[in-house]
């Protein structure tokens, strides 16, 4: 809300002092004075937010809701909020203890902050309920990767926000 107020400060930034009424949302994104760019860059922060709300408001009904967790948790991953989205997948492992996908997300993560041998813990107990899964063991063997790149100080396999990994440059 914060961002609002200062936004509504600066579209009108050609008058002298503020405006008696605060300008809506709607008037902020639509704003002839507000360049294009920011004008996506609010529409997109809104959409987030509210899109964060809107799934937290989901696990709050059923803190069991796996699909609802993991979107919450890639989200805050990729604004680097890791934390936040740890504590998400922790409390759907409550949840839903032993859940691969969780168990997989929560590795991702933490393959993401360098906690390699954490991350190789999870996968390698979803491994132990599903031997088979080919995401979960290449997911083991890339945070294998990364942890020996990472012992070795060569570069490697680079992990992006969205909890993929980059192509080889």
């Amino acid at each position: 809300m914060l961002v609002i107020v200062l936004l509504a400060g600066c579209a009108n930034s050609h008058k002298s002092g503020l405006s008696e009424q605060p300008a809506s949302t709607a008037e902020l994104v639509e704003a002839k004075e507000v360049d294009p760019a920011m004008r996506e860059r609010i529409s997109h922060a809104l959409g987030q937010d509210a899109d964060e709300r809107a799934l937290r408001d989901a696990l709050k009904q059923r803190p069991d809701n796996v699909d609802a967790a993991i979107t919450l948790a890639r989200g805050l991953l990729m604004r680097e909020r890791s934390d936040e989205a740890l504590e998400v997948l922790d409390n759907i492992l409550l949840a839903a203890p032993g859940d691969l996908r969780a168990l997989n997300a929560k590795g991702v993560v933490l393959d993401h902050e360098g906690r390699h041998h954490e991350a190789q813990t999870l996968y390698r107990q979803a491994l132990a309920i599903d031997p088979a899964n080919p995401m979960l063991s290449n997911n083991l063997k890339l945070s294998l990767a990364l942890e020996e790149t990472t012992q070795n100080g060569n570069p490697g396999p680079v992990l992006r926000a969205d909890g993929r990994h980059a192509p080889h440059s």
